[in-house]
């Protein structure tokens, strides 16, 4: 059987990155695992029409991997154009087995190893693992009554079937996040009649979206314009921790008058204005930015359905309201969102002494640096717990994560060490630490429920400050925090061997 020094699960670019700072600290032998038949994670799932990215291509990018981009957001198949290309230019496809859905993962104590176990295969050995499945990966559809009665055409917008015709159809979009408010704008001219169900509304500003020129493009190439340019985005939106933290009168003021204004702007009549107004602070649900929302709620042919008149039950011939009305479909369209909190790690995790994270994790799940757990030694977890981030790349985070990683691995390979864990003391004081900043937060305290917030009331998507504080946090790696576990002979039974604790 194979032993892999790492395997990294998931394809997209959590587990491209970490691939490539593999192969930078010039560990070659490791696998990708991604369990659907094709590479490169969110961007090449999600399909939907009018998928885009809300931050400046220019930012949402690997630094190192720079593109030629055409527009200042990019859409989702120039999205997809540029994770191949990551992909194609390290040598990815070759490194990963696509189809493989991991069921679970084990850690042994005598071997220290972990033991991922994939479905129809054997399971695989490896002495670190990544988990990279993302946040966004696991579809939730909640459980409306007569869901499954309907006769018509039913998906989410994660699995867009891409070979039904939605054109002169009746259709339902359940949903008004981010996702539904870029399929909305795409589909509504085609479609017979759209019924939007919102179960409540969030903020939208206007986006600063344009094709670029010729020669700008041009000038971007050149590395010093590109860097400075990119520079000047990231330093504009980190700005916005300002307001998501530090002055909520600043963000009603500056960002929440700007939305209201967007909203008197784009729709004259006032019941609809009345719907679309959501009743909390800016920022504590996640912002949208578009410029064709409203004006698509404006057509004739297009229903805003608020909380008030929203399900009562679906059945076969479409939905019925709360208000009694009969609304007959022939698709429905769920954009209700993912696992994103509690369901972070979506199979089995078993540690060291039988420990599982999901009794670990029973309250709400947390990690330190938002990467490492207690009891789970040489398991990493990218885009983990309080690690997400409202205002600027995700992108950025992930590879400030990836010197907390890299330096974790090489302390146990420089060593010839067996395992590194994090200690609970040290994961304890950072969690504590996390929350209690984030109490400050529009995030905490600006009046909503989002998927931000784990079942227990936690925010647990969000890293509660600015993006180079984490990094900074990353970057400082803490040996006092960890314990190195010395490697096991062979054949030799475990007697869990603590060399250092420095």
């Amino acid at each position: 059987m194979s032993i892999y020094t790492a395997i990294i699960i998931g394809s997209g670019f959590g587990g491209q990155c970490a691939a490539i700072n593999l192969k930078k600290n010039g560990i070659e032998d490791f696998l990708i695992l991604e369990r659907r038949d094709f590479m490169g994670g969110t961007w090449c799932q999600n399909s939907y029409p009018g998928a885009a990215v809300d931050v400046q291509s220019l930012l949402y990018s690997i630094e190192a991997e720079p593109y030629d981009w055409s527009q200042m957001f990019a859409e989702g198949a120039e999205l997809q154009e540029y994770t191949q290309h990551v992909i194609k230019k390290h040598g990815l496809r070759e490194k990963t087995r696509v189809n493989s859905n991991v069921e679970r993962i084990e850690w042994n104590d005598e071997t220290q190893l972990w033991s991922v176990h994939v479905t129809g295969a054997q399971a695989l050995q490896a002495k670190f693992v990544i988990n990279a499945s993302g946040p966004l990966s696991t579809p939730v559809i909640p459980n409306f009554k007569g869901r499954d009665s309907f006769k018509g055409k039913t998906f989410h917008t994660n699995n867009w079937d891409q070979s039904y015709a939605h054109a002169g159809k009746r259709v339902a979009i359940i949903g008004s996040g981010a996702s539904a408010a870029q399929v909305i704008p795409a589909i509504a001219p085609d479609v017979k009649h759209l019924h939007v169900f919102q179960r409540s509304p969030h903020w939208v500003l206007p986006r600063p979206d344009r094709v670029f020129k010729p020669w700008e493009r041009k000038a971007l190439s050149i590395n010093p314009i590109r860097k400075l340019a990119r520079s000047a985005i990231y330093w504009g939106l980190e700005s916005r921790v300002v307001g998501f933290k530090y002055s909520e009168f600043a963000l009603k003021q500056i960002a929440q008058r700007e939305a209201v204004h967007h909203i008197h702007k784009q729709i004259k009549d006032p019941e609809l204005r009345r719907k679309v107004t959501p009743d909390f602070t800016i920022g504590c649900k996640r912002i949208i930015l578009s410029n064709t929302l409203y004006p698509t709620y404006c057509r004739d042919n297009v229903s805003l359905h608020d909380k008030a008149d929203g399900i009562a039950e679906i059945n076969e011939n479409g939905i019925k309201t709360l208000s009694g009305e009969q609304i007959d479909l022939d698709c429905i369209v769920y954009s209700t969102g993912y696992d994103a909190t509690d369901g972070v790690i979506s199979y089995p995790v078993v540690g060291k002494d039988n420990t599982k994270l999901a009794e670990v994790w029973s309250e709400y799940p947390r990690a330190y640096l938002g990467t490492t757990v207690p009891k789970f030694p040489n398991l990493f977890i990218v885009t983990g717990p309080n690690t997400g981030i409202g205002h600027t790349s995700a992108i950025f985070v992930i590879e400030a994560q990836m010197h907390y990683i890299m330096r974790a691995i090489q302390e146990v390979k420089n060593k010839g060490l067996g395992a590194i864990e994090v200690l609970p003391e040290a994961e304890d004081k950072y969690t504590t630490h996390i929350h209690s900043e984030m109490n400050k937060t529009v995030w905490k305290k600006g009046g909503c429920s989002s998927w931000y917030k784990s079942k227990s009331g936690h925010v647990v998507a969000m890293f509660p400050g600015f993006s180079y504080t984490y990094l900074r946090m990353a970057k400082a790696f803490k040996p006092n925090d960890h314990q190195l576990i010395a490697a096991v002979a062979k054949k030799q039974k475990r007697k869990a061997a603590v060399v250092e604790t420095v």
